[in-house]
C-alpha cells in the first residue's frame, strides 16, 4: 500500500478508494457532502461519504429502503451548476404494507438534494405508475460517527469522544458526539409535510406512503449541521432552491462567461466555473476557494492563490477575496510550532476536534514556503488587472512584510535564494507543492538534505519583486521599486548561475543544503518560465525537456521525467500528471513564445478532462503513456473537483490567447492567439475592466486568430500585439 507523505504521517493513502463506483459531491461554504449514485451514504469501514461541516463527519450513513429492499437505480445526475444531485429510482417486485404485489418499474422514486449554509436539504418525490393502489413502505437510516477528517483518511488516535446517542425534539431527530475538546456537534434532522414514526435508538424514520394508481405525493427533510454555539437556520426546501439558484446567476453575473464551437469542451469549461463557484466559500473578504473536495476542503495559502492567479482574467473579484483572507492569516510571530515567522503567508487553516486540540498542526499553520511570494505575485497581477488602488494600500503593510520574510527569514544561509526547512518535527516535510516526503532528490534517488532551495520558488520570488516594483512605482516609491527590479535582477542571474544543468537540458529541480543542484528532469522547470526567470537562451531547451517523450505523456506533462529514480507513474508527485501545473507550463511556454509547445500541452489536458465523468478535471492522474482510446488511469485518492484544476481550464485558455491586461490605460491585448484545433470560434463575454465591460469573438484562421468587439462600454483598448 502507498504511503502518501503529503502533510506528514496525517493523509495516508489507498485505504481511502471510494467503493461502489462512482461518487457524487455537494458543497456549499464549510459544509459538503459525498453520496453514492443512489443518493445514499453508504457505511464503508474507511470510505469517504458522508456529510461533512468544518472537518467533522455529521452524517456518516443514509439509506433509503423501499420494502426493506435497495431500489434500482435509473439514472443519477449533478445538476451543470453543482446546485443539486437528482436521482430517480424504481423498485423491484415486491409486497407492500397490506401485502398487495408492486411490479417492477410501476414505483417512481425521485430525490433531489442540494446544500446551503450548513444544512442539507432533500426532496423526495413518489409517483404510483401501476394500475392498482399502493402502501408503500420507506425507511431512511441515518447515522453519525462524530469523525474528524483525519480520521476518516486513515489517521488512527489513542482516544476519541463519545457518541450521546439519539434522542427526540419535537419532530427533529438529534443525533451528538461530544469531542475531546469539550465540544458537542449535533446533527439535527427535521422531517416537513409527511411525518415518519421515528425509531429513535436505530436511528430509522419510516413512512408508510399510501398512493393510489396514478397518484403522486412528496416528503421533505433537512439535515443541520450544529453545535451548542452555532445554531442552523432551517428553510424549507424551496426557499434553500431558490437562494441557491440565486447565488449561482449573481457569480455568473460577475464573472466572465466563455464559450466555444466545442461542445464538449463548454462542458468542462462550464463544470470548472461552476466547481470553482462550488469550492468558493464566502468569508467577510469575499470568496475564496478551498483547495478540494474531501480532504483539502477548507483554506490553503498556496491553492488559493494559485486559483486566483488561474482565474484572475475572468474573476478578478476572488483574488480580492484571497489577498485579503490571507492578509488577515499573515504570520505575525516567530512560532516554531506552527512553522510560522513574522509576514509568512498562511499554508492551511483548520477546525475539527482535532485541530482544536492541535493533534495536527494545520489548525493554523504556515509550512510552505511558496505562499509568500505568491502571494506578492498575486497582488501585483491584481493591481495590474484591476488598477485597485484601494485594496493595495490596504494590504501595502502586508506586502511589506511579505518582502521582509523573503529577506530575513526565507533567506535562511543568506546565499540570496529562498529555502526551507520545516521546525516542528511532525511538520510538513517538503514545503513546496509537490510536499510528499518523497519529491525531492538527486539523480540517483537519494533524498535531498535540508535546506532546501525549490526551482520554482526563486521564480516566484523574481516574479513577486517585479510585480511589487511595478505597484511600488505607481504609488510614488521609485527608490523602492528601482531597488526591488535590481534584487530581481540579480536573482535572476544567480538562478541561471546554480541551477542550470547542461546535462539534462533543464533547470535543477532544487539545491540541497550543501548548495549541491539535483539533477532532475521535472515540471518545476516549468515554472521558471512562467515566473520569466527563466533566460532566453534557455526557454528552447527546456521546451524540448518538457515536450519529450520522457516528460510528455500525451495526456500532460508529468511531474518528472520517465528516466528519473523515482519515476512511478502511480505516485503523487514523481510521475503523475497534474493539471494546475501543465496550465502554469503552457502559459510560461506561450511567454517566451513556444506557442505550438503551449498548444500541445493544451489540448492534452483539454482531452484529458473531456474523458472524465462529469467532464471534470481531477487534482491529479497517473503519468502513464496515452495509448489509443484509452482514457487517462485516475490516481484513487485524488481530490475532485479540486479549486486549481478547475481553475487550470481557464488558464489553459488563457495560454493559448496569450491575454494581457494593463488596467491603468485600460487596455486589454493579445500577443499571437492560438485557438485548439477541436475550436474554430471563441466568445468571451462580460470581460470586466477598470469602468467597463467587453464581450469578444475570436475566430481561427488559416494562419492566425483574429477578434472583433461585439459589445464595449467604457474606454477600453483591445488590440492584438505582435
Amino acid at each position: 500500500m502507498e504511503s502518501v507523505q503529503t502533510e506528514k504521517k496525517f493523509y495516508e493513502a489507498g485505504i481511502a478508494a471510494p467503493r461502489g463506483g462512482t461518487t457524487c459531491v455537494l458543497k456549499h461554504g464549510d459544509i459538503f457532502g459525498i453520496y453514492d449514485r443512489y443518493g445514499d451514504i453508504e457505511e464503508t469501514g474507511v470510505g469517504e461519504q458522508g456529510l461533512y461541516y468544518k472537518g467533522t463527519r455529521y452524517l456518516s450513513h443514509f439509506r433509503l429502503r423501499v420494502a426493506h429492499s435497495n431500489p434500482m437505480l435509473l439514472n443519477s445526475t449533478l445538476e451543470k451548476d453543482n446546485s443539486q444531485l437528482r436521482v430517480d429510482l424504481t423498485t423491484h417486485d415486491l409486497v407492500d404494507s397490506c401485502g398487495g404485489t408492486v411490479i417492477k418499474g410501476t414505483i417512481h422514486i425521485h430525490r433531489t438534494k442540494l446544500l446551503w449554509d450548513g444544512v442539507m436539504y432533500e426532496q423526495l418525490r413518489i409517483t404510483n405508475y401501476g394500475a392498482q393502489s399502493v402502501v408503500l413502505p420507506l425507511t431512511f437510516q441515518f447515522g453519525m460517527d462524530g469523525a474528524d477528517i483525519f480520521e476518516v483518511r486513515g489517521m488512527q488516535r489513542r482516544r476519541r469522544g463519545r457518541s450521546l446517542g439519539n434522542r427526540c425534539e419535537g419532530n427533529d431527530l438529534l443525533m451528538e458526539y461530544r469531542g475531546l475538546d469539550q465540544v458537542t456537534r449535533r446533527t439535527r434532522i427535521r422531517f416537513e409535510g409527511t411525518i415518519p414514526e421515528l425509531d429513535v435508538s436505530e436511528g430509522l424514520a419510516s413512512f408508510n406512503l399510501e398512493l393510489a394508481s396514478g397518484a403522486q405525493t412528496d416528503a421533505f427533510f433537512s439535515i443541520a449541521c450544529e453545535t451548542d454555539e452555532e445554531i442552523a437556520e432551517l428553510l424549507n426546501f424551496a426557499s434553500a432552491l431558490e437562494r441557491t439558484e440565486a447565488a449561482w446567476h449573481r457569480y455568473r453575473s460577475e464573472t466572465a462567461a466563455v464559450v466555444s464551437t466545442s461542445e464538449r469542451i463548454n462542458d468542462l469549461m462550464d463544470r470548472a466555473a461552476a466547481d470553482l463557484l462550488m469550492l468558493s466559500t464566502t468569508t467577510r473578504h469575499g470568496r475564496y476557494p478551498y483547495a478540494g473536495v474531501p480532504w483539502f476542503s477548507t483554506p490553503f495559502g498556496r491553492d488559493g492563490i494559485i486559483t486566483a492567479l488561474q482565474n484572475l482574467w475572468r474573476d478578478p473579484a476572488t483574488a480580492r477575496g484571497v489577498l485579503a483572507f490571507l492578509a488577515e492569516h499573515q504570520a505575525q510571530v516567530d512560532d516554531p510550532e506552527r512553522d510560522a515567522e513574522p509576514g509568512k503567508i498562511l499554508h492551511e487553516l483548520r477546525e475539527g476536534e482535532m485541530a482544536s486540540l492541535q493533534e495536527i498542526p494545520y489548525y493554523a499553520y504556515y509550512g510552505s514556503v511558496d505562499g509568500t511570494p505568491l502571494f506578492l505575485m498575486l497582488a501585483g497581477a491584481y493591481f495590474r488587472r484591476t488598477a485597485d488602488h484601494a485594496c493595495i494600500e490596504d494590504l501595502w503593510p502586508n506586502i511589506e512584510a511579505a518582502l521582509e520574510w523573503i529577506d530575513r527569514y526565507g533567506d535562511q544561509d543568506g546565499d540570496g535564494f529562498v529555502e526551507y526547512k520545516r521546525r516542528r518535527p511532525d511538520g510538513i516535510l517538503q514545503q513546496g507543492w509537490k510536499d510528499s516526503d518523497d519529491s525531492v532528490f538527486h539523480a540517483d534517488g537519494s533524498p535531498a538534505p535540508a535546506p532546501i532551495a525549490l526551482c520554482e520558488v526563486q521564480g516566484y520570488v523574481y516574479a513577486a519583486k517585479r510585480e511589487i516594483a511595478a505597484v511600488a512605482l505607481a504609488l510614488g516609491q521609485p527608490d523602492l521599486s528601482r531597488r526591488l527590479n535590481d534584487e530581481a535582477a540579480e536573482l535572476k542571474r544567480r538562478f541561471d548561475a546554480h541551477f542550470w544543468c547542461d546535462d539534462i537540458q533543464t533547470y535543477a529541480l532544487a539545491l540541497d543544503g550543501n548548495k549541491r543542484p539535483c539533477r532532475v528532469r521535472s515540471s518545476n522547470a516549468g515554472h521558471a518560465l512562467f515566473t520569466g526567470i527563466a533566460r532566453n537562451c534557455r526557454a528552447a531547451k527546456i521546451a524540448q525537456t518538457l515536450l519529450s517523450e520522457e516528460s510528455f505523456s500525451g495526456w500532460g506533462v508529468r511531474t518528472i521525467a520517465t528516466c528519473e529514480a523515482r519515476y512511478n507513474p502511480m505516485s503523487y508527485h514523481n510521475g503523475s500528471i497534474w493539471p494546475h501545473d501543465n496550465a502554469l507550463i503552457a502559459v510560461g511556454l506561450s511567454r517566451y513564445g513556444f506557442k505550438k509547445e503551449a498548444m500541445q500541452i493544451i489540448s492534452a489536458i483539454f482531452d484529458a478532462g473531456i474523458s472524465m465523468e462529469p467532464k471534470r478535471l481531477p487534482e491529479l492522474f497517473c503519468g502513464f503513456d496515452r495509448k489509443g482510446a484509452q482514457h487517462p488511469t485516475l490516481y484513487p485518492v485524488a481530490c475532485s473537483p479540486q479549486a486549481w484544476s478547475s481553475g487550470a481550464v481557464f488558464h489553459l485558455i488563457q495560454a493559448a490567447l496569450d491575454m494581457r491586461f494593463c488596467a491603468s490605460k485600460p487596455q486589454l491585448s493579445f500577443r499571437r492567439p492560438m485557438l485548439p484545433p477541436s475550436m474554430r470560434k471563441l466568445e468571451i463575454n462580460n470581460l470586466k475592466v477598470p469602468n467597463g465591460c467587453v464581450d469578444l469573438t475570436l475566430r481561427r484562421h488559416p494562419r492566425d486568430v483574429g477578434f472583433n468587439i461585439t459589445r464595449k462600454e467604457g474606454d477600453v483598448e483591445v488590440g492584438l500585439m505582435v
